[in-house]
């Protein structure tokens, strides 16, 4: 977990960010794991934390409500800024009109000095905003995570931070699904599958 950029450097030359395969099939619920509850801040300044559960305090604000399913996308460096784009512009294309979905796409910014109050607040003037299409009901929602993200981390088995973790929520906050990386045809083929078989079940 404390590995350096060289070390990341390193491996993700190897492998390209593709750390492993996306999963074929839907993680079983009794077997699945809950993702980690994670504080955010929409690029206006509004808080918000995942997973949005019937039991947590997100679904009645700024009209969140409890989606059947969630598209999580982590993004821990600007690198793997175009591996999520590989995942979430296809996912919002099958699924642009359903209102039972959420996409969210989180960067982390662990450096402590942008995390203060003054600070923190001009970052988010000037972060990107996200580019929706007014046709579509889903729409993606950028959110930004800052401080030691650590014990996080160490939930959700990250190691190395310069490729991109994306994970498919059911509406319990159970992580049914994963993708790592930049996503092949047959890996996009199979989270929308994967997605469709979630909404039915739920």
């Amino acid at each position: 977990m404390n590995r350096g950029y060289f070390a990341d450097m390193k491996e993700f030359k190897e492998h390209g960010g593709k750390i492993a395969a996306a999963s074929k099939t839907l993680i079983p619920a009794a077997s699945a794991m809950k993702f980690p509850v994670l504080a955010g801040t929409f690029s206006n300044g509004k808080s918000m934390k995942l997973p949005i559960t019937s039991n947590s305090n997100e679904f009645n604000k700024e009209s969140l409500a409890v989606p059947k399913v969630s598209l999580v996308c982590l993004s821990f460096r600007a690198s793997s800024q175009e591996m999520i784009s590989s995942w979430s512009k296809p996912f919002i294309e099958s699924f642009g009109d359903r209102k039972d979905l959420q996409l969210f796409e989180v960067s982390f910014i662990d450096k402590w000095l942008l995390g203060l109050a003054p600070i923190k607040k001009l970052l988010l003037r000037v972060l990107r905003k996200p580019k929706n299409s007014d046709n579509s009901v889903l729409q993606r929602q950028i959110v930004y995570s800052f401080g030691d993200h650590y014990h996080f981390r160490k939930q959700m088995k990250v190691l190395n931070l310069l490729t991109g973790y994306i994970v498919l929520l059911d509406k319990s906050g159970r992580i049914r699904w994963q993708g790592f990386g930049t996503a092949t045809p047959e890996e996009v083929s199979q989270l929308l599958s994967c997605t469709s078989l979630l909404l039915k079940d739920q």
